[in-house]
């Protein structure tokens, strides 16, 4: 059985590419495959990942070559996001609707994730996709006026949406930011609150704060709030408006009602991009109130030009700790 293989590279530049600073990226794949990988001259060795490991590998050091000769610097992230990419495997049962959308990859091909990296300007760094259901709610944000992206916590559905929308306000290629979601945790009317309209919502909205801070500097934020780039808006006050030239999110949707939901899709206007995301296992809905998300998913799936990203347990990547929690869960309400 072939344990071992060795990759011989034809030119300094490109072992010094394909390395990283540091050998940074050969240590993230020796994390991502197990065994153990070593550079000598131009040769790049890997031993002990087993047949598995070694097919993997293969598929890894072709993308890295084809990248570094196009001119990129990949980085360790992209190395793992790539890694995350080639797992085989996919969640047991899907979502309603989940059959007619979405960007099918071709059997055993990884997924192109150059083609769904974000590049933020004045970001900290690029954004990569790290699995292939996040690098196709990418391409399906860029491709589609209307995208919807369910799944659990922790799989990158808002923090995805963000910096895609952030990418598009900063480089100028839309006017603002409009970020919305309903307000129903607290069962609270904004009205009681203490503050202005935005310091009453600004608390609902701090995971999306949260997501934009890790992106980009607090300065950015700031000059953005001030020059009116970004909007924060409590969903029942969309009513009437139409938003044309900006990016809209709507986050945690599954919170609305169909009658919200249709009122918000109605709102995107001329030159406009919404983005609705949300984790239909945590509904905070009274009882015998139907989700707008829900219903949206099942209604809207076969209406061209929308685009639905579904993602899994397998996509979590906040924390790998997030993926056992969720499984334990699911575990409990199946026996339930």
């Amino acid at each position: 059985m072939e344990d071992s293989i060795t990759i011989v590279l034809d030119s300094g530049a490109l072992l010094s590419g394909v390395c990283g600073a540091n050998d940074g990226n050969l240590k993230a794949i020796e994390g991502s495959l197990g065994g153990r990988i070593a550079a000598r001259g131009n040769e790049i060795r890997l031993e002990g990942a087993g047949e598995a490991g070694i097919q993997r590998f293969k598929a890894m050091m072709d993308n890295l070559i084809a990248v570094v000769r196009e001119g990129e610097t990949p980085s360790p992230e992209y190395v793992r996001a790539l890694a995350g990419s080639l797992v085989s495997g996919g969640p047991a049962e899907p979502f309603p609707g989940e059959a007619a959308s979405g960007f099918p990859a071709a059997p055993g091909e990884a997924t192109p994730l150059m083609d769904a990296v974000i590049r933020i300007p004045h970001g900290f760094a690029r954004v990569y996709p790290r699995s292939k259901n996040q690098a196709a709610y990418i391409r399906g944000m860029r491709s589609c006026d209307i995208s919807f992206c369910v799944g659990p916590a922790g799989t990158g559905k808002t923090w995805l949406a963000v910096a895609e929308a952030l990418r598009l306000v900063l480089s100028k290629k839309m006017r603002k930011l409009v970020l919305t979601r309903p307000v129903v945790e607290a069962g609270e009317n904004l009205g009681f609150l203490p503050g202005d309209l935005t310091q009453k919502i600004s608390p609902y909205l701090r995971p999306l704060y949260d997501a934009m801070e890790s992106l980009i500097p607090y300065e950015v934020i700031r000059r953005m709030e001030e020059t009116r780039v970004i909007e924060i808006a409590p969903l029942a006050y969309m009513r009437g408006r139409s938003l044309n030239d900006c990016v809209v999110i709507l986050d945690e949707a599954q919170n609305t009602t169909k009658e919200q939901m249709k009122m918000f899709l109605t709102r995107i206007g001329e030159g406009a991009r919404a983005v609705v995301t949300g984790d239909t296992t945590q509904i905070d809905l009274p009882r015998r109130v139907d989700s707008g998300l829900l219903h949206a998913v099942k209604i809207l799936s076969g209406v061209e030009g929308i685009f639905f990203a579904f993602l899994h347990t397998a996509d979590v990547v906040r924390n790998p700790l997030i993926k056992k929690i969720i499984q334990a869960y699911d575990d409990h309400e199946k026996k339930d």
